[in-house]
């Protein structure tokens, strides 16, 4: 049995991470470990609430701290009752360090970390890819499925493939994580720029590598810039995709499955990705 990771800001419980989680699980039986990242530097009110006339207000702080406590509670209670209501097996961890660092070092025993892709655990909104997140990308040493705020059942999968070993390890982690239903299409997705012809890179192997994991699976080549192409491609997508590309590698990058393109998709489209990368 293979292990999720379900991260959650129980002060800004994100419902799609849960719903997510929950029907890998169920489709893969896999157990799911609910990460309640609980950090004691933040909370959901700020210092200047506090104040008052007479100075910082105990009865304030007492109340605000008793409304967090209260609202983290709610949302394990949640999760906990959704995993038992979809016959899933799962746990709970309360993190209550730093939370980057703590659901790092959570990461290194996980198949698969899913989490939401604007996660920020801060009182802030922040614009994708938000700092936690990208932080998170750099040193995770897991797999991990970015969701978007809404759940919707995946209808296609687009796989990102650009030559490079990364994209490759990218797809090869995914089919070892995630089940594709047989009336699911799978779409190779590669880009070529202006004047190259259209081959695939190493276009026998990957499509003899492909064919092993989806026997169904079809290619599609553009043309043009990568940041350009691939977002226009998947705007025009009719059906709900799940996007698998390799990111956010600390030595050689992808030629363009670098961060930045996995950051473009992340502000252009409404959509999970799965990102997984070799160290």
């Amino acid at each position: 049995m293979k292990k999720i990771i379900a991260a959650f800001d129980g002060l800004k419980y994100s419902q799609s991470t849960r719903d997510h989680a929950i029907a890998l699980a169920r489709s893969a039986k896999m157990h799911i470990t609910g990460v309640f990242l609980e950090d004691i530097t933040y909370t959901s009110y700020k210092v200047y609430e506090l104040i008052t006339k007479d100075g910082v207000s105990d009865k304030k702080l007492k109340e605000f701290a008793k409304k967090d406590f209260d609202a983290r509670n709610k949302a394990v209670a949640d999760f906990e009752n959704a995993c038992r209501k979809a016959g899933v097996a799962y746990n709970v961890h309360h993190d209550r360090k730093t939370a980057l660092k703590e659901l790092l070092h959570e990461s290194i025993y996980a198949d698969l970390l899913v989490i939401d892709s604007k996660e920020t655990l801060t009182h802030y909104e922040e614009s994708a890819p938000t700092r936690f997140i990208h932080e998170l990308l750099i040193d995770v040493q897991c797999p991990v499925l970015l969701v978007p705020k809404k759940y919707r059942p995946v209808q296609k999968i687009a796989l990102l493939y650009d030559g490079r070993p990364s994209s490759v390890h990218a797809v090869r982690m995914f089919s070892y994580l995630y089940p594709v239903a047989d009336n699911i299409p799978v779409e190779v997705v590669s880009v070529k720029g202006m004047g190259k012809d259209m081959h695939l890179p190493d276009s026998k192997l990957v499509k003899e590598f492909i064919k092993y994991h989806y026997p169904k699976a079809f290619f599609k080549v553009l043309k043009g810039l990568p940041e350009i192409e691939i977002v226009k491609h998947l705007q025009q997508e009719k059906k709900n995709v799940l996007v698998v590309l390799g990111a956010y590698h600390r030595g050689t990058l992808s030629r363009w499955f670098k961060a930045s393109m996995a950051d473009e998709l992340m502000i252009e489209l409404k959509t999970p990705l799965f990102i997984a990368h070799t160290k």
